[in-house]
């Protein structure tokens, strides 16, 4: 577990997970559903594992790592959905898989090493009218430094769960802050704050990411704002599963605002 502990402070960005208590559930069962991504990782055919990364994980075009390292997810909700259903709805074609009932075989995924996961979010959901909108696997793996970026999700915020935390500077630099994850806890953030992760540690970090419907707007709106953002996203990149778009981009008065003017100057230099 991490050793980064300091006294919390929360914000309008850093927000308390204990004002959320359909969140509670995931916690509570934290390590089975970190056993249940470790169990696949280690247990699961070639095969299975390549479906998994290239299908059950939303895939970005505009947020940009800083050199060679990389992100990888994976997950089982998507826009309050489950992925099969998700890519049925969607009709999601994946040139790679033609021969495959691709829907079939991730509900088989799904099915056979993530029901505890299932389940959690299914207890989530039932206790807050479906307000879980995406839950996935992230890992950041040795190295990965993303750059400055906003996600254009005004209707939610974002939660982390720790499952695997190494120690040493793995953490979040959100506006003023630099936050580090902790197994077993989430960290909630509204994403529409600049922030830029990294992992200068030498060992993968895995975390839950939860995203959830703002509680303090009215469902309706906010469902209606999620419909329209998604058929955009999916008309621009399918394989978002709508939960990254082109707007996701820090702008110049951002840096400026919150005294990141050297990462805008690092940007440019490495590139847009």
């Amino acid at each position: 577990m991490s050793i980064n502990k300091t006294m919390t402070n929360f914000t309008e960005y850093h927000l308390n997970p204990q004002q959320f208590p359909f969140l509670q559930n995931l916690q509570q069962n934290w390590q089975s559903i970190r056993d249940e991504f470790t169990h696949f990782l280690n247990s699961a055919s070639e095969s299975e594992l390549k479906l998994a990364y290239d299908v059950m994980g939303p895939k970005s075009q505009t947020i940009k790592t800083k050199g060679s390292s990389k992100y990888s997810a994976f997950g089982v909700l998507f826009q309050g959905m489950f992925i099969e259903e998700y890519i049925q709805a969607h009709h999601i074609q994946y040139p790679h898989y033609q021969s495959l009932d691709v829907p079939g075989e991730v509900l088989k995924l799904r099915e056979k090493y993530f029901t505890i996961l299932s389940q959690a979010i299914a207890t989530a959901n039932s206790i807050d009218n479906h307000v879980l909108r995406n839950v996935y696997y992230g890992t950041f793996h040795p190295g990965l430094d993303i750059k400055l970026h906003t996600n254009y999700n005004p209707h939610m915020n974002r939660g982390y769960l720790g499952l695997i935390v190494p120690q040493g500077d793995v953490a979040m630099k959100i506006c003023h802050d630099k936050l580090y994850w902790h197994e077993g806890e989430f960290m909630v953030l509204d994403h529409s704050y600049p922030h830029c992760p990294h992992n200068y540690t030498d060992c993968d970090r895995t975390v839950l990411v939860v995203d959830f419907f703002k509680t303090d707007k009215p469902r309706e709106e906010v469902i209606q704002f999620e419909r329209e953002l998604v058929t955009e996203r999916m008309q621009d990149n399918p394989y978002s599963l709508g939960v990254f778009g082109k707007s996701d981009k820090a702008k110049a008065e951002d840096f400026i605002k919150y005294g990141l003017a050297y990462q805008l100057e690092w940007d440019k230099a490495l590139g847009s």
